[in-house]
C-alpha cells in the first residue's frame, strides 16, 4: 500500500483500504482509509470513497461508477451517536455521479445516474433508486421498489423483469472489469 499521490489507494490515521480478490480500481479514483471492497467489485474512474470519519464497507460483485462520491457522517453534537458509516451489499449498481452519504444499499439494487441516497436512508433488496432522484435522511426505499423526484417517493412496484435486469447489471460489470484487469497486449 503507497501513500504516493498516484495511487488510488490510500491510508488514513493507520487504516488502509482492504481489497477483496479480482477488484478493479482504476488509476484515476481515490479510495482513502477506512474502506471495505468485496471481491470481483469494480471501481470506475472519478469516484472518491472517503472512509476518513467512519467506515464504508462495499459488497461482492457491486460496481461503483465513474464520477461517483462515498462518504459518511461521524459522531458529533449535531449528528447521530457513532454517526452513519455507509454500507453497501452485493450485486449492487451505482450509477454514474451518484452521491452515497452515511446510508446502506441492500443487496442487488440500483441507484441511477445523478442520484443522491443521504444519512440513515436505506434502499433495500432490489430497490431501485432512479436517475437524478434525491433520498431524504432516514428514507427507506422498500424491497422491490422504484423511488424518482426530488424529494424522492415510491413512484411503484418493480416488475419480475426488471428485478432480473438488477442481477444482469451486477454481471454484465463483472465482465467489464475483468477485462480490464487482464494484461495489456
Amino acid at each position: 500500500m503507497s501513500n504516493a499521490p498516484y495511487s488510488p489507494l490510500r491510508a488514513f490515521q493507520g487504516r488502509a483500504p482492504k481489497l477483496g480478490q479480482r477488484v478493479w480500481v482504476d488509476p484515476l479514483s481515490a479510495v482513502i482509509g477506512d474502506v471495505e471492497i468485496g471481491d470481483d467489485s469494480s471501481i470506475w474512474p472519478g469516484v472518491v470513497i472517503r472512509g476518513d470519519v467512519n467506515s464504508i464497507r462495499i459488497g461482492a460483485r457491486t460496481s461503483i461508477q465513474d464520477g461517483s462520491i462515498i462518504h459518511v457522517s461521524h459522531d458529533g453534537p449535531y449528528t447521530r451517536e457513532g454517526g452513519y458509516p455507509t454500507v453497501i451489499g452485493d450485486d449492487v449498481t451505482v450509477g454514474h455521479s451518484v452521491v452515497l452519504h452515511g446510508c446502506t444499499l441492500e443487496d442487488r439494487c440500483l441507484v441511477g445516474m445523478h442520484a443522491s441516497v443521504m444519512d440513515g436512508a436505506v434502499v433495500r433488496t432490489h430497490g431501485f433508486v432512479g436517475a437524478g432522484a434525491l433520498i431524504a435522511p432516514g428514507k427507506i426505499v422498500g424491497e422491490g421498489e422504484l423511488w424518482l423526484g426530488n424529494p424522492g417517493r415510491l413512484v411503484r412496484r418493480l416488475s419480475e423483469r426488471e428485478i432480473e435486469s438488477l442481477m444482469y447489471s451486477s454481471e454484465h460489470y463483472v465482465r467489464l472489469k475483468n477485462k480490464y484487469l487482464q494484461p495489456a497486449g
